[in-house]
């Protein structure tokens, strides 16, 4: 699939240490919400072993302007070029790619994630709510701090605004926060969801986050007797 370049617009920090990147979309691009693109960065300052291009997830629905990537900041070459990358500099992509997109429109969502694993449920929430589809949607999302938390007010103020739409972030490490907390704590487990869901048989759940993350929901939903035919993921490895 040929690349296409395309120009960064804006940097905005959403989370401590977590940056959102928006380039122009191209004319004619398309995608669904949940999947992600491959990135290369063009004559970057600086490289390492790892080279020039990763993958994202596309935090923006397809509904929106613009091409909207988010990431924590790590001391790789890659991160590091990106975040120093003038505004107006361009970057090509190729894509779209990925099937973590909701399969069912009629079946009732849960999605469960960590950290910067929220990107495909961001796309996928936003679109959901644009095309006003009727199946429910319930987003588990942990995180050690509400400083640490990605779009956690546009997800709180999401919930208001669709009345499908249940968010249920939890904060791992509440007491290093600045900010109080009054929601869940602790880390997604089996009777974090039974408090919220009542039957594990009826909805499709969709898992994105660090590997091992992704391994212990999995292993949480088998336990809880959910058929794998049900269960989608995406692994997040860091870099």
């Amino acid at each position: 699939m040929p690349g296409r370049q395309v120009r960064l617009q804006q940097i905005t920090e959403i989370a401590e240490r977590t940056f959102a990147f928006h380039f122009v979309k191209p004319a004619g691009f398309s995608f669904k919400a949940g999947q992600f693109i491959s990135m290369t960065l063009i004559d970057p300052p600086q490289t390492d072993t790892k080279g020039n291009r990763r993958n994202f997830t596309l935090a923006s629905a397809p509904s929106e302007e613009d091409l909207m990537i988010a990431t924590r900041l790590r001391e790789s070459a890659f991160k590091q070029n990106l975040k120093a990358m003038p505004i107006g500099n361009e970057v090509t992509i190729s894509g779209p790619f990925g099937n973590l997109t909701l399969t069912d429109v009629s079946a009732t969502a849960v999605f469960l994630t960590g950290g910067i694993g929220i990107t495909p449920f961001r796309s996928i929430a936003l679109q959901a709510s644009h095309d006003h589809v009727t199946n429910s949607l319930y987003l588990f999302y942990s995180n050690r701090r509400p400083e640490d938390a990605a779009f956690l007010s546009e997800f709180q103020n999401l919930q208001k605004a669709n009345s499908k739409f249940r968010f249920i972030p939890t904060m791992t490490a509440p007491e290093k926060s600045q900010q109080s907390w009054s929601g869940e704590t602790g880390y997604i487990n089996e009777n974090m969801l039974k408090k919220y869901l009542h039957d594990f048989n009826i909805p499709i759940f969709y898992i994105a986050g660090p590997n091992e993350m992704v391994k212990a929901m999995v292993q949480m939903l088998s336990d809880l007797g959910v058929d794998q035919q049900r269960i989608r993921v995406e692994e997040f490895p860091g870099y």
